[in-house]
């Protein structure tokens, strides 16, 4: 039990640690942080073990990351991970990768980062070498990487994270450096492009240019600390990596968001359209202030089309708050970009839930936009699993404040998310629909809906390991996978059945939304992982997917199908699932996995003609 000084010191740094004063801290404010935090990391970690999700994380390096590692710490923390941490020896990529005995292979990371650096690279083609000789270093180099990553495939599960180079500032051919494609920053440029061609399913590159063109080089690279002491980059830019390389550890883990709710008034255009009327809004492309308006809107509908999810929140009467939607020429974002859209005189804490149960989410999968910082702080009190930006009050900033809480650093971009909204407003119509039916079995007809179901390919891996991560809610053991973890069960299809579901009903074709491993031990078939989207939930899916699911475990030649229900704060709705699918309770003696800890409940069918399910899915090949 934590002493009193030490319940004091946590309560000292928990308004720190979970506000943005954290991301306004140098580097030295943030090592001073960290320090803190050691002496306080096990209290914490028991009070928040319920929230929190342990992973293994190796860290490899070509330059020195003990105080990176430190920081680090605080952030993943925040996002809700609770790390431990190999640290290589400096400058030990290659070392600890290649020497099978190395502990790195006895810690078994989840996540393997490795940091590489410009350094790295020894050699570069002569002064006017040819395209052929500088596609041979290219491969050259390429063949090295492929070797790393070989290696660190062996390693079960591990997903590893690498950065991209960074081209060093200093440019001994001055301009002449961009104009020909042997000089050494092509090359380096050259190579990022060909290690992202050439990248294997568990590798995931993190754009370290980005980090440093966000400060710029002069600010990036710190000469002094590098020779001092081998430090990659700047220590005024350790919060803005840490907590972009925390964002994309949690992607990884499920931890994502994926819904930006929006106020409308001073946030979407200059004004109040209750008060200013439509006339009296600006978002005028001639005006400065109306532009940056504009830009924002644009900066919105983009992440719209890469499957963030729009909503409106807004203190208004709903009629007026749709005008500028519906009536104003310069308006970039329209209704149809709008997946819920609450507007009244509630509380926003209030319409924040409500949007949440309309759109079938997380409450922590939301991030808040707000111009109003009163409202901004009420939503951070009754809502703190909401992620809240810090607006600025100048619109022409708007972009920015989103744009660098990288918020929505996902890790892989699918088909599914692109359709995302489109699918909510489809949804929206299939509810329409609903109500000029007599009853739910004619309105489940009416949606005309087809499926395919199939066993993952490399083609569908990159959506079966998202939707695993991601979801919460229809999923019975709430276990996740790395896309270097499925893979490699790919590869055992002996025992291993993974298996995709795609829908689509005559309003939307949804991509796939239901996903299965179910794994032979002894003739048993063990529903290792079952989850389905929310997007498509009481369509008669989870009936395809137990008669799948019966199917894989003959394929399999098992005699009966085990299930387990773990329970979460987020399963419940899945928690009578097997029994209402026929099966019998089974004792935990019966059968017995790995259940990351938790108690669970086991349930059994045998597999006979009579199992099969009845549903209104048409299924394709």
């Amino acid at each position: 039990m934590a002493s009193v000084k030490e319940q004091e010191r946590l309560s000292h740094f928990e308004p720190i640690f979970n506000s943005s004063k954290l991301d306004l801290m140098n580097g030295s404010e943030l090592l001073t942080l960290a320090s803190k935090f050691n002496r306080i990391e096990d209290i914490y970690r028991e009070k928040y073990k319920e929230k929190l999700i342990s992973k293994k994380i190796a860290v490899l390096g070509s330059y020195t990351t003990n105080h990176l590692i430190s920081v680090m710490k605080i952030f993943l923390y925040r996002y809700g991970i609770s790390p431990t941490f190999y640290e290589g020896e400096y400058d030990g990529i290659a070392m600890e990768l290649m020497n099978s005995k190395s502990d790195i292979y006895d810690f078994k990371p989840d996540i393997l980062l490795l940091l590489t650096y410009h350094t790295d690279i020894k050699d570069y083609p002569p002064l006017f070498a040819s395209d052929a000789d500088v596609e041979a270093w290219t491969n050259e180099k390429l063949s090295y990487y492929n070797m790393l990553w070989e290696h660190a495939s062996t390693i079960s599960g591990c997903q590893v994270l690498q950065t991209s180079f960074v081209a060093p500032i200093y440019r001994p051919l001055g301009n002449l450096e961009v104009n020909y494609v042997f000089t050494p920053s092509n090359c380096l440029k050259n190579l990022n492009m060909e290690l992202i061609r050439n990248r294997p399913q568990n590798v995931n590159f993190i754009d370290m240019d980005y980090f440093a063109s966000y400060f710029g080089k002069r600010k990036w690279f710190d000469d002094s600390n590098y020779f001092m002491s081998k430090q990659g980059f700047s220590f005024d830019t350790f919060g803005f990596v840490c907590n972009g390389f925390s964002r994309m550890i949690a992607s990884h883990t499920g931890k994502i968001k994926k819904c930006l709710v929006l106020d409308l008034d001073n946030t979407l255009w200059k004004g109040v359209i209750g008060d200013d009327g439509l006339e009296g809004i600006n978002i005028n492309p001639s005006d400065a202030v109306g532009e940056s308006f504009l830009a924002f809107q644009q900066y919105l509908k983009k992440l719209k089309d890469r499957g963030v999810i729009l909503a409106v929140c807004s203190k208004n009467d709903e009629h007026i708050a749709k005008l500028p939607f519906n009536d104003h020429s310069d308006m970039i974002l329209s209704l149809d970009d709008i997946s819920c859209f609450v507007a009244n005189w509630n509380d926003k804490s209030s319409n924040i839930n409500e949007i949440a149960n309309q759109l079938n989410i997380g409450i922590d999968s939301i991030v808040f936009f707000d111009d109003n910082p009163v409202e901004r702080d009420i939503v951070k009190q009754f809502n703190p699993e909401v992620e809240v930006i810090d607006v600025p009050e100048d619109s022409s900033l708007y972009v920015d404040a989103l744009d660098k809480a990288m918020c929505f650093e996902w890790s892989q971009l699918t088909k599914e998310d692109i359709s995302r909204s489109d699918s909510y407003i489809a949804n929206r119509k299939c509810l329409d629909l609903s109500s000029n039916v007599t009853d739910y079995d004619s309105y489940l007809k009416s949606l005309e809906m087809k499926a395919k179901v199939g066993y993952v390919s490399p083609m569908e891996l990159p959506r079966f390991s998202q939707l695993i991560n991601k979801t919460n809610q229809f999923n019975l053991r709430t276990k996740r996978y790395t896309e270097a973890a499925i893979s490699q069960m790919m590869d055992k299809n002996d025992n291993y059945g993974l298996i995709y579901i795609s829908l689509e009903d005559k309003f939307s074709k949804y991509g796939i939304m239901s996903c299965i491993i179910v794994e032979k031990i002894d003739r048993i078939a063990f529903v290792d992982t079952w989850v389905m989207s929310c997007r498509v939930l009481q369509r008669g899916l989870e009936y395809l997917g137990f008669n799948a699911i019966c199917d894989a475990a003959r394929m399999l030649d098992c005699d009966c199908v085990v299930g387990e229900y773990l329970p979460t704060k987020k399963n419940h709705m899945v928690s009578e699932l097997y029994p209402d699918l026929g099966f019998d309770v089974s004792p935990s003696s019966f059968f017995s996995v790995s259940s990351n800890g938790a108690e669970g409940n086991y349930y059994r069918i045998n597999l006979d003609d009579d199992t099969l399910k009845n549903h209104h899915i048409i299924i394709e090949n």
